[in-house]
């Protein structure tokens, strides 16, 4: 007789208010057809509904961090990561208008005596021919990673309550935001010298490209110099 179908059985480890939630530091969960991280911890919130009340996890298998749509294989051990002490950081690249009321909220808490609030916005050139719109492109996967890097940077350097960030791509007009970048701490001056550097960072390490397109012309900015040319001498 044919075997019956089997699920993918994984562990899950559960550390800290997760722990204390289901009551347990493990659960087997067998799941059917192709589950992601996301599924096995719907299943867990369906069995154990206090989860519900508790703030979403990162995820890692095995001993790294992965993506919520992440597959999962038979065997494998799955950690669903409760905010650290910082708060869990929020980053993500955007295709529609950054909501900096959404934002703000991500970061507002109790404990946090001040909030910066840093927005990058699309500026004409007031000394050359007229921006059109900018297009910024990026290499999705390790900008959010890199992102996130940062955030936890930031986290360990300075005892802010939360961080978050979120960066356009696709076109955008002179005058919407293209990056907004959001700290709240127990005071201004560690928000402040936080948020300064977590737009700084971001600035130099993620792979985000961006285009300048004006009546006549474009050019990638910061290329120019391996162009070895003019950029305002290239013609659309």
């Amino acid at each position: 007789m044919a075997a019956e179908a089997r699920g993918v059985r994984v562990r899950l480890r559960l550390f800290a208010v997760y722990r204390e939630a289901v009551g347990s530091p493990t659960v087997e969960l067998e799941l059917d057809g192709s589950p992601t991280c996301q599924d096995a911890w719907e299943q867990l919130l369906a069995l154990h509904p206090p989860l519900a009340r508790l703030p979403a996890p990162r995820f890692a298998v095995g001993d790294r961090y992965v993506p919520p749509d992440h597959p999962l294989r038979h065997g494998d051990e799955l950690t669903p990561i409760p905010p650290v002490s910082g708060g869990a950081p929020h980053v993500a690249l955007v295709r529609e208008p950054i909501r900096t009321d959404q934002l703000l909220a991500r970061v507002q808490h109790p404990h946090a005596g001040a909030v910066v609030l840093f927005l990058g916005t699309v500026r004409d050139n007031p000394e050359g021919p007229r921006v059109l719109h900018l297009d910024y492109e990026a290499y999705e996967p390790l900008a959010v990673a890199e992102m996130e890097r940062i955030a936890r940077e930031v986290a360990e350097r300075w005892p802010v309550v939360a961080v978050a960030m979120e960066h356009r791509v696709g076109r955008l007009e002179v005058g919407e935001v293209s990056v907004a970048v959001a700290v709240s701490a127990p005071h201004r001056g560690e928000a402040f010298e936080a948020g300064r550097y977590a737009i700084d960072t971001l600035k130099v390490r993620v792979p985000i490209w961006k285009k300048e397109v004006w009546e006549g012309g474009a050019r990638w900015v910061g290329s120019e110099a391996v162009a070895g040319e003019n950029p305002a001498d290239r013609v659309l």
